[in-house]
This record gives structure tokens, sequence and C-alpha cells, in this order.
């Protein structure tokens, strides 16, 4: 079957050179975002009650922008001043330019990591005698807590926001040829939205071993996946699929 339509269960890309928007051009198909999943903020009450002081702390570990965000905002809702000297690690030379809105960059010590969290660990574990906060969402990666745990450091985590399913009841009776998913809370949110979900003729396509394994439990099939070494991102899988299903 042909594909016109394609649903990505994320916020379009606000970046104008978006694969996505020449993958629509090229394969003449219509890309809709729609975010399946969204980050609410705990408020410093919930904070205070996980006994989280942030002056004890004298090193932060943000592995994204929300982690930045909401930590920034719960130091202001507790009036807490933050001292030049706190020390930041950043996951990614992307969590530390996004840094810049909140701090100047400079005067700022700001530990940067290359992409994945143990290629932050050797900076980490240079700086083994701070005493580390880790704000996170409440679904956190194993890989990092035993990270931390196998580096034998002080730290300590702490829930500064949460993953929400979205309301997608305005889906209700409109139909995509593909699906798009990149994490485990996307499906569970097309669940969660639609209990009585059946797949019939939409193709689903996912991103990451993790997502294929909740797509299975929940009994889709998965027709494109990602990544590939043939096809490592997702829209290069996409357009791979198109090609091949637009011409018969």
């Amino acid at each position: 079957m042909k594909v016109k339509t394609i649903l990505v269960s994320q916020p379009e890309p606000k970046v104008e050179n978006s694969p996505y928007h020449d993958l629509e051009e090229r394969q003449r198909v219509k890309i809709d975002f729609v975010p399946f999943i969204h980050v609410e903020g705990v408020d410093a009450k919930e904070v205070r009650h996980q006994k989280v002081d942030l002056s004890q702390f004298t090193a932060i570990i943000l592995t994204s922008r929300n982690a930045v965000d909401h930590f920034f905002r719960i130091a202001e809702e507790m009036r807490y001043k933050i001292p030049d000297s706190l020390k930041y690690f950043c996951q990614s030379e992307a969590v530390a330019y996004y840094l810049q809105k909140y701090v100047v960059y400079r005067k700022r010590k700001i530990y940067v990591g290359k992409r994945t969290f143990p290629e932050l660990s050797p900076l980490i574990k240079k700086y083994k005698n701070e005493k580390f906060l880790l704000p996170s969402s409440d679904q956190l990666k194993p890989l990092i807590p035993n990270t931390l745990d196998g580096l034998k450091v002080d730290w300590k985590q702490a829930v500064f926001y949460k993953t929400v399913v979205s309301d997608l009841s305005n889906l209700r009776d409109v139909f995509y040829d593909i699906l798009v998913f990149f994490s485990p809370s996307g499906i569970k949110s097309l669940f969660e939205n639609f209990p009585d979900f059946k797949q019939n003729d939409t193709r689903i396509a996912v991103f990451g071993n993790s997502t294929i394994k909740a797509a299975e439990e929940h009994g889709l099939v998965c027709n494109i996946q990602a990544p590939t070494p043939e096809t490592p991102s997702m829209t290069m899988a996409l357009k791979k699929y198109i090609q091949e299903a637009n011409k018969k």
C-alpha cells in the first residue's frame, strides 16, 4: 500500500533544514507532528519531600535541556541563590550550549561530555570528591545510576519533572498510513488514549530496541525500524520504505 500520510509522535522540529521537511517535499507525503507525551515540572514542595537541599550539593549533572530548565525553575521556586562555584557536568555540547540561557558561560565551571552518559563519566570521576545532584524525570534509564554507582561518587537523584501522557482525543477519527514512535512512552500513550487501537493497514515505524520491544508487547507489527547499518536515522528508514511502497 502506498504511503501518503505520516504522523510523528514528537514536536515538530524547529530547524529550517529538518530532514523531515526534505522527506515531505521529495517523497510528496504529508507529515504531521503531534507529541504523544510531554513533560510537566513537579513543584518545590514535592522536591523537598524527596529530602533535597540544593545548598548541600557542589555539582549538578545535566543530561538534557529539560533537566536544565527544571533545575533553574526549582532553584527559583525555592529562592535558592545558585553559587558561582557550582560545577555543571553536561552530557553533551547541546546541553552545555543550552545552559547559556541561564548562566554566563565563561564565568562558570562547566564540564562537557561528548554525547552519551558513559562518555561523561571520566569527567565526573576526575572530580569524585564533589557532591553531585542529578535532576531528572521520573523515567530514568538504569544506565545512569548504574554508571554513577560504579564511579563510587557521592550523588543523589531527584525527580524535578515527569513524563506525562498527552491527550490525543482529537486524533480519534484521524488515520495515517504510518505512525512513528521514538520511545516506549509513546507506545504507552497510544494505548492509554485508544485502548481499542487496531493496527490494520497502518504501518508502524519505531526507533530503538526498547521501543520495538514495547510495540511488540502491545501486539503491533513493526514495519519500519531504525537505527540499522543501512538506515541509521528514522528519516532514512522512512525514505527507503516510502520509495519501495510508492513505486508499486
